[in-house]
């Protein structure tokens, strides 16, 4: 967490002081003819390598995981002509869907290099909107302290949560923009950014609660906020929701966004199993972030507290708690909104302690050297099997056929270049299955309201010309699934075997 040299504020020599005899627009234009401030440029620089060099090990790999090989499949089926949320369905908003469509546009779609680069920008942009808050409010060390213990901090979980480009490395930066708006009473652009993290993620609409205390706060500061700021807040959050609700379909969007996920954001049956991660989990960020958790502790052991710590710090990195728990599945990515408000409190209970600036500058770059050779050497296993079976799928189909996947990894749909027979692009849907749950409540019963209706209408309309089985002893096996047996036992036979996996193609007289 370096240091920065200090700058010196006012107006450069050869031009007039601010004043604010025209509300402001000569400050404004003041500030636009100043000289870049070498405080930014160079942290900038530094900042930039540190995003790229934490973030390398996400360009070694095809994919990370199935979050990535669903975004990359329903790129390639918007681009061939998809409906989004209706012939293209996930449980998730569009912003990140139409992020790999563009990106896939304009630089193919073989590769997600594109999606890995987008995602160093991202992290990047979120170490400098944190570094602006903690500079703002403490001073040069401060800010960049902020920046740079973020980037650090960012991987500071399992691999594949932290280094796939995925939703939640693409909401947090949003968050961050609706603090840092709030911050300095933007509130249209705050509610804006409110919108932007609720359309990546659902769960990064909690960035609304610590905007709502900021803004409760300035209405009852000496100089008040007007009710004017309340509808600017309030604009800026809905008009963009309604906008992409109008755009995709309002029962669609609401359907699949929040009403359609009931049985799925369920936990019931499986509580020891979804506290167990989430207390791994938490161990594990709270260990590589250990520089920031033990400040915080001791600075809140002391009187006077509060005024080291912020309360609007405390309201954030309390709705970042709500949101990582959301749903009850507590997997590893869900813990990336909690790292910015996490390093901020950090960084304001370190000033209190100017001797542990040493050893937390030491524990965190160590920290994060660990966590990027866990991202080098990290097992291939599952990704080694999907390239067995999309290898085994391609032998076996054409180019125009259509393949159906019963299984969790629709990575092997991109990666063996065929296009799904299903809107539905993991056996999650019509089954429920969970990772995070196991065996519990999970069965056709549990499907998406209307799934296997809509799944018989696909087939009989176009058969898969390949079903993959690959549940592997999972409780969604076909086994376990009427409809799905029915289905293979009337038109298919098996032909190939791959890892487990079980490959049925199409009797020759449904052809």
């Amino acid at each position: 967490m370096p240091s920065a040299p200090k700058i010196t504020s006012g107006a450069p020599a050869g031009l007039p002081a601010p004043c604010d005899e025209d509300g402001g627009g000569a400050r404004r234009r003041a500030r636009w003819l100043r000289p870049p401030d070498r405080y930014w440029l160079r942290l900038t620089a530094v900042l930039a390598v540190l995003a790229t060099l934490v973030r390398a090990p996400s360009f070694l790999r095809p994919v990370w995981n199935p979050d990535e090989g669903y975004l990359a499949v329903q790129a390639r089926m918007l681009a061939h002509g998809g409906v989004l949320y209706d012939t293209v369905v996930d449980r998730k908003p569009p912003l990140l869907p139409w992020l790999y469509e563009g990106l896939f546009a304009v630089f193919g779609d073989a590769s997600l290099w594109p999606l890995r680069a987008a995602a160093v920008v991202a992290q990047l942009g979120t170490a400098l909107l944190l570094a602006s808050v903690a500079r703002r409010r403490w001073g040069n060390r401060a800010g960049a302290a902020a920046g740079a213990g973020y980037l650090l901090l960012s991987i500071g979980l399992a691999p594949e949560d932290t280094q796939a480009a995925s939703f939640g490395v693409f909401m947090v930066p949003w968050t961050v923009l609706a603090f840092w708006a709030a911050d300095r009473r933007r509130w249209a652009l705050a509610g804006l950014a409110v919108a932007g993290a609720a359309l990546t993620k659902q769960t990064g609409g909690a960035a609304l609660l610590p905007v709502l205390w900021m803004l409760g706060n300035a209405r009852r500061a000496p100089e008040p906020t007007g009710g004017i700021a309340v509808l600017r807040l309030l604009a800026g959050c809905a008009l963009p929701v309604a906008a992409v609700a109008v755009l995709t379909g309002p029962s669609r969007f609401l359907f699949w966004t929040v009403t359609g996920s009931g049985s799925y954001a369920s936990a019931s049956g499986a509580w020891g199993v979804a506290l167990g991660r989430g207390l791994g989990n938490a161990g594990i960020l709270a260990a590589a972030g250990a520089a920031f958790v033990v400040p915080t502790v001791l600075t809140l052991a002391r009187r006077g507290s509060a005024e080291r710590l912020p309360a609007d710090l405390w309201v954030w990195l309390g709705a970042s708690a709500l949101g990582a728990a959301f749903g009850f599945q507590f997997y590893g990515h869900y813990f990336l909104q909690l790292i910015p408000p996490l390093v901020l409190v950090g960084v304001a209970a370190l000033r209190g302690l100017p001797r542990w600036w040493p050893a937390a500058t030491a524990w965190t770059v160590l920290a994060s050297a660990a966590f990027a050779v866990w991202g080098l050497t990290a097992p291939r296993t599952e990704l080694d099997h999907a390239d067995a079976v999309a290898a085994a799928v391609r032998a076996r189909t054409g180019p125009g056929d259509t393949v159906l996947v019963w299984g969790m990894h629709p990575e092997q749909y991109w990666l063996a270049g065929r296009a799904p027979a299903s809107r539905y692009l993991t056996a999650g849907f019509l089954t429920n299955f969970s990772g995070g749950r196991g065996g519990v409540r999970v069965g056709e019963e549990y499907a998406v309201p209307g799934a296997w209706r809509t799944f018989g209408e696909e087939a009989a309309l176009r058969p898969a010309d390949l079903i993959v089985d690959d549940s592997r002893g999972a409780p969604y096996g076909p086994a376990l699934t009427p409809t799905l047996k029915r289905m293979l036992d009337a038109g298919y036979r098996p032909v190939d075997t791959v890892g487990g996996a079980v490959l049925y193609a199409r009797a020759p007289a449904l052809r």
